[in-house]
């Protein structure tokens, strides 16, 4: 019959002990002799794999604290996790700047549709759009090149149209580089639209504005009343531009500055009245 000792039993585990045979208890706080086997219980606990019990050991809060040799060893974190973390100015300011110019272009985009705040000037908008159109434009200055009778005409004739040309193929590589989405409240029924003109930077409108703006006002005699007309649409050319929903804020002010690089690049360029009649006389 077992002893009352072992009926009491609350903490350790059996361990057969002494010659008189008995079952004696043996509290899992005592150390334990490395000559003889560890008690069932406590392999029980941590397995009976040794590799085991020493990972979970590692694995405990106060191992992962540590002391300080212990964690002198440990390798820090790469570099670039850091930067990750911690994002350069740049890129907080151009993210903030894109979201400013989503909010500003959504509330400006006032025509953007017949049930928009301003959906009665629409048809108004889409004729200044059209006005602003590189179709007409290029059609027009042919037009007037074929019909001058002066070399002095035919010179600025021939020059606008280069310039409109060069427009065309920059603004196409810059669309099909950067590659930026119309805003999502646009309506996709703009005239004579072509594959490139899905994209939206930058817009083609304002930069063909700025660049027919500055030639005109430096080509031609015109008076004040004229002078401030080419201005002003100029300026609707682009305001239009956000107004319908078809460019972003950015997109029309990037136009602007880049239509008016262009007219410099344009007087570089400038055709002389020598290479003009020896263009047109290879032509004949």
């Amino acid at each position: 019959m077992p002893s009352p000792k072992a009926k009491n039993s609350g903490r350790g585990s059996p361990v057969l002990g002494g010659a008189n045979g008995r079952y004696e208890f043996m509290s899992l706080t005592k150390p334990l002799n490395r000559s003889s086997p560890p008690p069932p219980l406590l392999l029980q606990r941590q397995g009976s794999d040794p590799t085991t019990a020493r990972l979970r050991l590692s694995e405990s809060p106060t191992r992962r604290r540590g002391s300080g040799s212990s964690s002198a060893g440990q390798v820090p974190p790469p570099e670039e996790d850091g930067i990750r973390l911690n994002p350069s100015f740049a890129r907080v300011a151009l993210s903030s700047l894109l979201a400013v110019d989503l909010w500003m272009s959504k509330r400006l985009g006032v025509c953007a549709c017949e049930d928009s705040a301003w959906g009665s000037v629409r048809p108004l908008m889409k004729l200044i759009e059209i006005s602003g159109h590189g179709i007409p434009w290029l059609a027009g200055a042919a037009y007037c090149l074929y019909k001058s009778d002066s070399a002095a005409g035919q010179e600025v004739m021939l020059n606008l149209l280069m310039g409109l040309l060069l427009d065309l193929i920059l603004v196409t590589i810059v669309k099909a580089s950067v590659r930026r989405r119309r805003p999502a409240h646009n309506r996709m029924d703009m005239f004579a639209t072509f594959s490139v003109d899905r994209y939206s930077f930058p817009s083609g409108h304002a930069t063909r504005a700025a660049m027919c703006g500055r030639f005109l006002l430096a080509h031609l005699v015109l008076a004040a009343p004229l002078r401030v007309l080419v201005l002003l649409w100029a300026g609707l050319v682009g305001l239009s531009r956000v107004m319908l929903g078809r460019h972003n804020v950015t997109d029309v002010v990037f136009g602007f500055g880049m239509g008016y690089c262009q007219y410099n690049l344009v007087e570089v360029l400038w055709l002389s009245p020598q290479t003009l009649q020896g263009l047109l006389g290879h032509l004949a």
